[in-house]
């Protein structure tokens, strides 16, 4: 018998079917790196069959069992295989109670179709049921921050209510302005064929109030707001910041949440009137200096298009697209998991799911609304 480190030895038999391992002793942490040296230099050979005996063995433990898991393998991919011949108890007790999981003969059967997209419906229904649990309760806190006011973060609510509102105001009101301006454009060169370019002010006025200055707008929040929202959370979960707000017994939905939705449900609207006013601004310069419509004459026909019911849509949808901005990135940001490049992905994903639901709610708003007015 050879001995190696700590109170075990080996001994290598060749017999006709292959090299028989002897040992004895305790197989332990100790020895397991000079039995895995023996037991690879065994296995590396062409097709290797190696036999080992454990009955002399009187303690096993994960260490070396981990060493006997690597060999074999080893010994499989090679075209071969390491049996065991005979055991003490020690060694089966402890073989058992580590026995790894080998995968099923032929490898992993792939999902089919059918199996692949109820899975795929399962995964979305649990989302969206979580989505609905992070609505309920950051809407029951934002009500009771209604109701108690003295439990809002007001200062929190004023920096959020800067960063959404006041510092978005010179990239609305470009984009705004530029798409009254192409919307004031392309239906002038059709009305005036004819001789109808006074209409230029309706189309602008209505489809700027109604429609364009709330989704614009909504969607730039979205990608600008939205997506600082998802951010934010995201990065306070991932460095355990949230957990750290529980431990101290603060609810983070009331903390983080309120803030930011109050201030949104706030703002939104308001950027919604800005960017109606600047998407105005840009059709009557089209009227003015291209049509050469009197400005009086613009604004009257305008007026008369419109009326209260258009500027209570477009506010409607507004308040309506900053809910929706505002539980999105939250949803998101308190569900990741993972590292900071979950990060990234969230802040996509929310952005993504934003806009998703923009466009969805504006196309149910307009019917409704088409129906009712």
């Amino acid at each position: 018998m050879r001995p190696m480190a700590g109170a075990l030895r080996y001994r290598v038999e060749q017999l006709e079917t292959g090299p028989l391992v002897r040992v004895e002793g305790r197989l332990e942490r100790g020895v397991a790196g000079e039995l895995s040296e023996l037991l690879q230099r065994l296995v590396s050979q062409p097709a290797p069959r190696v036999a080992l005996a454990l009955s002399a063995v009187d303690e096993v433990d994960s260490a070396a069992v981990a060493v006997l898991v690597q060999a074999s393998r080893l010994a499989a991919k090679a075209g071969g295989g390491l049996r065991l011949t005979a055991a003490s108890e020690h060694a089966r007790r402890a073989l058992a109670m580590f026995k790894p999981r080998e995968p099923p003969a032929g490898g992993a059967r792939p999902a089919g179709g059918l199996e692949s997209l109820g899975g795929a419906v399962s995964d979305a229904a649990g989302a969206f049921r979580d989505f609905l649990q992070t609505a309920a309760d950051a809407s029951a806190a934002v009500l009771w921050g209604v109701v108690r006011p003295k439990t809002v973060r007001w200062s929190a609510l004023t920096e959020q209510a800067v960063f959404i509102g006041s510092q978005a105001l010179p990239i609305i009101g470009l984009i705004s302005f530029l798409v009254g301006l192409t919307l004031a454009f392309q239906s002038a060169h059709q009305l005036s064929q004819f001789g109808a370019a006074i209409f230029v002010a309706n189309l602008t006025g209505v489809a700027m109030i109604r429609e364009m200055g709330p989704l614009m707008t909504a969607i730039l929040v979205a990608g600008r707001s939205g997506s600082s929202i998802a951010a934010e959370i995201s990065t306070m979960k991932v460095s355990e910041e949230i957990d750290a707000l529980q431990v101290m017994g603060m609810d983070p939905i009331r903390f983080l949440a309120v803030p930011r939705l109050l201030a949104i449900t706030i703002t939104l609207p308001l950027l919604t009137v800005f960017a109606d006013l600047l998407g105005i601004l840009g059709g009557f310069v089209v009227g003015i200096f291209y049509l050469d419509i009197a400005p009086v004459a613009f604004l009257n026909q305008m007026l008369e298009a419109l009326g209260p019911q258009d500027l209570l849509t477009g506010l409607v949808k507004s308040v309506a697209f900053a809910w929706g901005i505002g539980l999105i990135g939250l949803f998101y940001g308190f569900r990741v998991q993972g590292g900071a490049a979950e990060v990234g992905r969230t802040t996509t994903s929310s952005v993504v799911a934003s806009i998703f639901y923009i466009i969805v709610a504006d196309c149910f708003f307009s019917v409704v609304f088409y129906i009712l007015i």
